[in-house]
């Protein structure tokens, strides 16, 4: 079997082009549907007219595509449940798989080799907005994957998606799939961006991009539907820059026009030729194809121009980074550090806590976007409140967090179900915070899968089976045991780490506290040092606990500066309390410097 991944490095790889708008040229009648009431589910014509779908197929391999799609876009429970057809779901796509698959083996060489692309659709329901359950997608998506995957499809394509969440769904039921069948198939992931330079939610390509990169199951990422060539052009060229990942980019033949109550494409074949040469030879695109009214015609000119030429090479510049469902954040920034407010916090926030015992989720949610405009980069979210249930607030406020709030969320949680329910309602990439060695490494193994399943980072605390570490070479130690745990048994990398070295009170006057500060500021420079793809972040307000307002406003300000010149690339904080070196009174910020680096004064009197 060829290696489809290997495959893309080597040669441009041309996608067909549309199956609806051939399948409507065909002009097929009610009874070929199987009566008027199925008219409309195309998925359905493998059993009612497979003649139909054979003769799209048939085209475009004759036309010259390396690479034909199933005919299931829309084969999923939750779509073919509109024309009670739900139970045909495993059916429908294994036949159009196998359907699809016998075609090609006619026309697969060595010199040209065949593929048939599985096509799993966005449906007709987003799970950001509430229309349908995450878990529920899950299930549909999982029976349609099966039947692909059992037809002998070499690859999947989840395409024209419109929400980040829905996306993870069809994911999370490909792995469910690949390990109950122990077998992996390429995927290829394909975003819509529609005319507003958004995809329907408002996700921009930076967040989606973001979002996908941690998935080692996607093998290529790109864009298809809604648009032309054309109007795709600046997000392929921000692909270009910035993925990692090899690039799929298949456009409408324009953008639709409405004669005559019917949508008409008007690109020629040799206007999307041209786009799509520009987009391989120079911003090296690795496959092609055509979406909504693109015909044989279209593949045939795009096959001949560019099957077989080798892809440009491209020089990315992918900075690991968190998202929401609308921005990405990176995970570093200059000037430093990444701020993230700490104010949604039951535990730390006396005003988030009056809000969560209310049940006041608006309240709730205006905090978070009051930190936006202190300036935070990313929110803590920590609704843990003795007597409530944590589970079902964490449901409530992600819910409304995932469309409200612009910012990146990091999850707060001791609680592994608590985590697993954010996640599972949330569309970009988050952070779980936290875990640790203080139970040995049983709990940290059951949060590290779920990061992998969700594509999340994690923050670590330095902590283990003997407390929390004092010295900075205890700090390093536990960071290393996790970067080991984390990477080589589960399958994270190092850039999804963040490391937390701890952050002790100057403020008791506790003789074994007194040089903590400084063993944290070492810890970062020693685990920047041995670990230099992860990342580390502070709880600052911790150092300055028990003090008054005043002090610990001054204090908190200028151990982050210390934190950040030694290497600290996160901070969780009250944004708009951080003040600037220079608004600190020298005598003030001379004081607080020797508190962190324990500089102490002794005075004699002589009697």
């Amino acid at each position: 079997m060829i290696d489809f991944v290997k495959l893309l490095n080597e040669r441009v790889l041309v996608f067909d082009g549309a199956m609806g708008t051939n399948l409507q040229a065909q002009n097929l009648s009610p009874d070929d549907f199987g009566g008027k009431e199925f008219e409309g589910c195309n998925e359905y014509l493998i059993l009612t007219k497979p003649s139909a779908v054979e003769k799209i197929h048939l085209d475009f391999i004759e036309a010259g595509a390396d690479i034909i799609e199933t005919n299931t876009f829309g084969a999923n429970d939750i779509v073919l449940s509109e024309y009670n057809l739900q139970h045909l779901t495993y059916e429908l796509n294994k036949k159009s798989a196998l359907l699809a698959k016998n075609l090609a083996k006619h026309f697969d060489s060595k010199e040209k080799p065949r593929f048939v692309a599985g096509s799993v659709g966005p449906g007709t329901k987003l799970p950001s907005l509430g229309h349908v359950a995450f878990n529920e997608l899950v299930n549909s998506y999982y029976k349609q994957i099966s039947g692909l995957v059992d037809g002998g499809v070499d690859l999947l394509c989840i395409e024209t998606c419109q929400d980040l969440l829905q996306i993870k769904s069809a994911l999370v039921a490909a792995v469910n799939v690949f390990e109950e069948k122990k077998i992996k198939l390429p995927i290829i992931v394909s975003v819509t961006i529609e005319t507003t330079g958004t995809m329907l939610l408002g996700t921009d390509i930076s967040a989606a991009l973001t979002t996908l990169e941690p998935y080692d199951i996607v093998d290529v990422i790109g864009i298809n539907c809604a648009t032309g060539p054309k109007e795709m052009s600046e997000n392929v060229r921000y692909l270009s820059h910035n993925s990692p990942k090899p690039i799929f980019v298949m456009p409408n033949a324009g953008i639709p026009e409405n004669i005559g109550g019917k949508a008409c494409y008007k690109l020629s074949p040799q206007e999307l030729v041209n786009w799509l040469e520009h987009f391989v030879k120079d911003l090296g695109v690795n496959i092609v194809g055509g979406c909504c009214g693109t015909t044989k015609e279209h593949i045939k000119l795009l096959s001949e121009k560019l099957s077989g030429i080798t892809p440009s090479r491209r020089e990315w510049n992918y900075q690991p980074s968190v998202s929401s469902i609308f921005i990405s954040q990176p995970l570093k920034v200059n000037p430093g550090p990444v701020l993230i407010g700490e104010r949604c916090n039951a535990n730390g926030s006396k005003q988030f806590r009056e809000y969560l015992i209310r049940n006041d989720y608006e309240g709730m949610v205006q905090i978070a976007k009051d930190q936006i405009k202190e300036g935070a980069h990313m929110l803590d979210i920590c609704v843990a409140y003795v007597g409530r249930d944590e589970k079902k607030d964490m449901i409530e406020l992600v819910k409304r967090l995932n469309t409200q709030v612009q910012l990146p969320l990091m999850f707060d949680s001791t609680e592994y179900e608590v985590i697993r329910a954010a996640l599972e309602h949330y569309g970009g990439r988050a952070v779980i915070n936290s875990i640790n060695f203080e139970d040995g490494e049983e709990k940290t193994s059951l949060i590290l899968p779920l990061a992998k399943r969700f594509g999340a980072a994690v923050i670590v605390l330095t902590i283990d089976e003997e407390g929390m570490a004092k010295t900075s070479h205890k700090k390093l130690e536990i960071a290393l045991r996790m970067r080991e745990l984390a990477t080589k048994k589960h399958k994270l990398r190092e850039e999804d780490l963040i490391f937390d070295p701890l952050t002790f009170t100057l403020g008791s006057g506790d003789e074994e506290f007194r040089q903590s500060a400084i063993e944290t500021l070492e810890a970062i420079k020693l685990i920047k040092n041995h670990i230099p793809n992860c990342f580390t972040i502070l709880g600052i307000s911790n150092v300055s606990f028990g003090l008054n307002h005043k002090a610990r406003n001054a204090l908190n300000s200028v151990f982050l500066y210390h934190a950040v010149q030694a290497g600290l690339d996160l901070a969780i904080v009250h944004a708009s309390k951080i003040m600037p070196l220079n608004k600190i009174d020298e005598k003030v910020k001379s004081l607080c410097e020797d508190l962190i680096f324990d500089r102490r004064r002794f005075e004699y009197i002589e009697e």
